[in-house]
Order: structure tokens, then sequence, then C-alpha cells
């Protein structure tokens, strides 16, 4: 079920605070939901992080709500959303995720990185206060998971950091090859450190290595 908005809340989000800002209104309409209930919404961003939905997912009872992700991305795929944004109520007034919360949200990551859409953020709300799975490091901690990766993604992930670990190899030598012509020149070390990016002990080892083959 979509929430009405007025043009006020369809505002630029820019941090979590933003979305509070939104939602606790929602929560607050005693009228239109029940607050003894837990319930999922999704909201659906444009572009320039503007609000474009805010839809109404499930309701469950008062600690648990079942949430499909057919039905979270369902209306962003139709609308064309690229980003979007979790949102749940905790009626006990606590905040802290639980493990179900964060399962859910490391599912709903993977789905959308299939069909390209963005998972920004996870809130779990209450009339008084929210949690932001961004602001806590959550949502890196469960990009980073492949509990729900398809294999093919894994695959591609692993090319992907190889590929990273092959450059920063060969950015290293370049960095180490500098700093050996300018310590044959006779730069300080915290200059070298400083020019090159290489480490104080990597400028130390150079020197010694100069030392030795100068004596031979």
């Amino acid at each position: 079920m979509q929430v009405k908005l007025t043009e006020t809340e369809k505002i630029r989000i820019l941090n979590s605070e933003d979305i509070y800002s939104v939602m606790q209104r929602i929560l607050l309409r005693e009228n239109k939901i029940e607050r003894n209930k837990e319930h999922f919404w999704i909201i659906g961003l444009a572009q320039n992080s503007r609000i474009l939905y805010i839809e109404l997912i499930s309701v469950g009872t008062i600690n648990k709500t079942i949430v499909e992700p057919m039905e979270v991305f369902s209306i962003a795929l139709q609308k064309r959303t690229v980003k979007v944004i979790l949102v749940h109520n905790h009626p006990s007034g606590n905040v802290r995720p639980s493990e179900e919360d964060k399962d859910i949200t490391d599912r709903l990551i993977q789905v959308g990185n299939i069909i390209n859409i963005e998972v920004l953020d996870h809130l779990i709300i209450t009339d008084k206060s929210y949690n932001s799975f961004s602001d806590t490091g959550i949502m890196n901690e469960l990009e980073r998971s492949t509990k729900y990766l398809p294999p093919y993604k894994l695959q591609e992930r692993i090319k992907k950091e190889a590929e990273k670990i092959g450059e920063d190899r060969g950015e290293k030598r370049k960095a180490l090859k500098i700093a050996q012509e300018l310590k044959n020149k006779t730069f300080p070390n915290h200059l070298i450190v400083q020019l090159t990016g290489i480490t104080e002990a990597e400028a130390k080892k150079l020197k010694a290595q100069k030392d030795k083959s100068t004596k031979k």
C-alpha cells in the first residue's frame, strides 16, 4: 500500500535524520496504521535522492513482520527506481537490530545488486528514536557478506579483488623503484615516505640495501 505523501514530505534525502523526520510523522498517524505492530516500508528515491514514494510492504505482529524480496522490489522496478531505503518500526521501543533484521537486509542488498537497485540504508524507528544501519557501519558489513551472494556474483567479486591486488602490487613496485632512485640521490627518509607513500620501515630497508651495495 502506497503511503500518501504531502509535497513537503517529498524531500531530498541527505542523511538518516532526513529519513527519520518523514517516517516519524508517518508512524505517528495513528488513524492510518497500528503502531503496536511491526510495519515494513520501502522508500524509493530519484537519481537526485528526492523521495518518489513510500510503500508499506507488510504489517506483522508486535515483534515480527514477514518481508519478501519480490514485494520489496516490485514497485521499485515498476517505477524504475535506482535507489531505495528500508524502514521498519519496533513497537517495543528498542531500536537495536536483531539478527533477523540483519539477515533480511543482507538478502535484500544482494537481490538489489542483481537487479541494479541499490539499498542505501535500513532504519529501525520508534516514535522517539531510530537506528540507521548505514550510520552504525552495519550496511558496510552486510555489503561484504557472501551469504546470499549468487555463485556468479561471488566469482565476479573474487576476480575484481584479485585484479585490485595485482594493481596494488604494481603500484607498490613503482613506488619502491622511485623511492630507491630518491635514496640513491641521498633524499632523507621522511621526504621519501612523503613523496612515494611507502612506509618508514620500507624506506629504512632501502637505506640498508644501499649501504650493503656500497660496501661491495
